[in-house]
């Protein structure tokens, strides 16, 4: 079951300045649909990988299936003695996903650097629902390999019909599809906490924000989804 003994954190207040640097907490940015949306503020907080890797998100989601990312991620996010953060709406994505794994009566599995992605990942181009912890990419549920069109195109209707929430990209290989997972989101979905409030923040939005979540992205990441 949920773990409610998570610590949740606002970012904004309890994070060191190093951290607010690699996860932009509140920051107004421009998304690739041309939109302005503000980054999550507030985070579930795992001390270690370790702790990620036994807390409940879901009754068959762990935490550390929405935070398990390769290299592209920001070391500071990656290192295993180090706190490991994940926006508030995760739990919502993995409330949705379990509806989903209870259907297919087998395991869901998802892609590394499939789930959460802080805004200095360097898959974060310009910003998608992968930056609020509300989207994952799926490669595979029980046997099935999600790397054709017909699998990849069941599952997406199966978790339409389960809930009005996912958005499921179609399959094809040009911008706002995938030809090798099952991209589900929820949307740019953001919690505030009951003791807390978003009204405030630390600097007051940018006239012009920022086209792209990462500065330092690869040639061709912004089509990654």
């Amino acid at each position: 079951m949920p773990d409610h003994r998570i610590r949740v954190v606002d970012a904004l207040v309890d994070l060191s300045d190093e951290y607010r640097e690699v996860l932009r907490p509140g920051e107004a940015v421009r998304c690739r649909d041309g939109r302005v949306r503000r980054l999550p503020r507030f985070f579930y907080e795992f001390p270690s990988w370790d702790a990620a890797k036994e807390a409940d998100l879901a009754p068959d989601f762990k935490a550390w299936e929405f935070l398990d990312v390769d290299v592209r991620e920001h070391r500071l996010l990656r290192m295993g003695d180090r706190p490991r953060y994940l926006p508030l709406a995760t739990a919502l994505l993995a409330a949705q996903l379990q509806l989903l794994r209870d259907r297919a009566g087998t395991y869901v599995h998802i892609s590394a650097n499939g789930g959460y992605r802080s805004p200095s990942h360097r898959l974060s181009g310009q910003p998608t629902p992968h930056n609020w912890g509300a989207a994952a990419n799926l490669y595979r549920i029980g046997d099935d390999w999600l790397d054709e069109g017909a699998g990849i195109t069941r599952y997406a209707e199966l978790a339409r019909e389960l809930s009005p929430a996912f958005r499921a990209l179609p399959f094809g290989n040009a911008a706002g599809q995938t030809d090798d997972h099952l991209h589900l989101d929820v949307g740019y979905v953001t919690v505030v906490p009951h003791d807390r409030s978003d009204e405030d923040q630390a600097e007051p939005p940018r006239e012009e924000p920022r086209a792209d979540a990462n500065d330092g992205a690869a040639d061709g990441a912004g089509n990654e989804e």
